[in-house]
């Protein structure tokens, strides 16, 4: 190694990326008093693209957990969040379409209330009051009010921002990472006891063994308009979407913002890493949209994109320190929970990091469960020193 090239962090943690997972990381660690170095190259990424839906999942128990756990901790943030974030308590409806996925609803609260989540049936009359938007004819719906949104990429500048004192951020290419170093792009390479890898689907450009994929997705943006619905709308089968482990879906979920306009989603493509919007996929999911909400055929599109979720085999995280590198650690692969588990991830991988005892049961996220685990001969999986 060129000694001339290399530098300390004058930092106890490196963080690679500042997309939510990066920024909620650093903002958790400087509170423990580490000082952190973000290094980010500037393109947006995961959390430019999303919708910032703070949902509680509850497709498995591991799921749920880290999503009610994790929206807990932004409910603790909100009132310090500045205006920009976007944060609103809009809750949200899932939409039954008939009474097969009324029974589905029925299950969705039992799983709730399991964890004392509040949650509400509606019939179809009440579902019609509720959101007079809506097409009629649907069977009802379940209300969960304590799910919110946020406007992702502000909330991660401000985090960043609130822990600056402890925290900076520089904008770096990655092109490589050593034990406890980092290499960039123009030959230096930064030294620091521990490195967190929180760069979502680049993450695989510099450890090519993680088992992530990318999951393409649409979003569209209509013109401003008067308040016409107040709550996230997700149909009841958008977990079987989001869930599929192959194929192209669409599913209905629509979010009011704050500005009045209304963010419309969702679809799901694998074996693609073209980022262009595709007429054929827009189309299925605007056509998806408009059936539950009729008055989108008379509103203006102003914007549409598309963007990347980073997914695991089995949709969770990877969090923790990788197997076989003493100082790496793994924070990737949320999939499309990343803004809603980003506060809940951090905490683990804090606690992880400390050697101290997860706040939540984290075996299910260990990045150990996909990764060869034959230790390096030049290290051993350990917890940073404390400060």
């Amino acid at each position: 190694m060129n000694q001339k090239r290399a530098s300390q962090a004058n930092a106890d943690i490196v963080i690679i990326g500042a997309g939510i997972i990066g920024a909620a990381c650093a903002y958790r660690l400087a509170q423990d008093g580490y000082r952190v170095l973000i290094l980010d190259n500037g393109t947006a990424a995961a959390t430019a693209a999303g919708m910032g839906h703070l949902v509680c999942l509850d497709d498995n128990p591991a799921e749920l957990a880290l999503s009610h756990y994790s929206i807990s901790l932004w409910r603790q943030l909100a009132n310090q969040m500045p205006e920009s974030c976007a944060w609103s308590d809009c809750g949200t409806l899932w939409l039954a379409n008939n009474a097969d996925e009324m029974e589905i609803a029925r299950q969705k609260k039992q799983r709730l209330s399991e964890w004392q989540i509040e949650s509400q049936l509606l019939n179809a009359s009440q579902v019609a009051l509720a959101e007079p938007m809506l097409r009629s004819g649907l069977a009802g719906g379940l209300v969960v009010p304590s799910d919110s949104i946020l406007y992702a990429p502000n909330v991660a500048k401000w985090l960043i921002n609130a822990a600056s004192h402890r925290v900076t951020l520089q904008q770096a290419n990655v092109v490589g990472l050593e034990e406890q170093n980092v290499i960039l792009s123009d030959g230096r390479r930064i030294t620091a006891p521990a490195i967190i890898l929180a760069n979502g689907l680049r993450a695989i450009d510099l450890l090519p063994e993680l088992p992530l994929v990318a999951k393409k997705g649409h979003l569209a943006i209509t013109d401003r308009y008067p308040t016409r619905t107040t709550h996230q709308l997700v149909e009841l089968g958008y977990a079987a979407s989001a869930h599929a482990s192959s194929g192209t879906s669409v599913a209905f979920n629509v979010q009011p913002r704050p500005t009045g306009q209304l963010l419309i989603g969702s679809s799901r493509q694998f074996d693609t890493l073209d980022s262009n919007v595709e007429l054929p996929i827009l189309r299925s999911m605007l056509q998806r949209a408009q059936s539950y909400l009729p008055d989108l055929a008379t509103m203006n599109i102003i914007r549409c994109w598309t963007g990347f979720r980073a997914a695991s085999p089995d949709g969770l995280p990877l969090l923790g320190q990788h197997p076989r590198y003493r100082g790496l650690w793994l924070a990737v692969g949320h999939e499309g929970l990343g803004v809603t588990t980003a506060s809940g991830s951090a905490d683990i991988l804090a606690a992880l990091l400390q050697g101290h005892v997860s706040p939540i049961d984290a075996t299910p996220y260990l990045a150990s469960r996909f990764l060869d685990s034959e230790p390096n001969p030049l290290s051993s999986p350990t917890a940073i020193d404390g400060v």
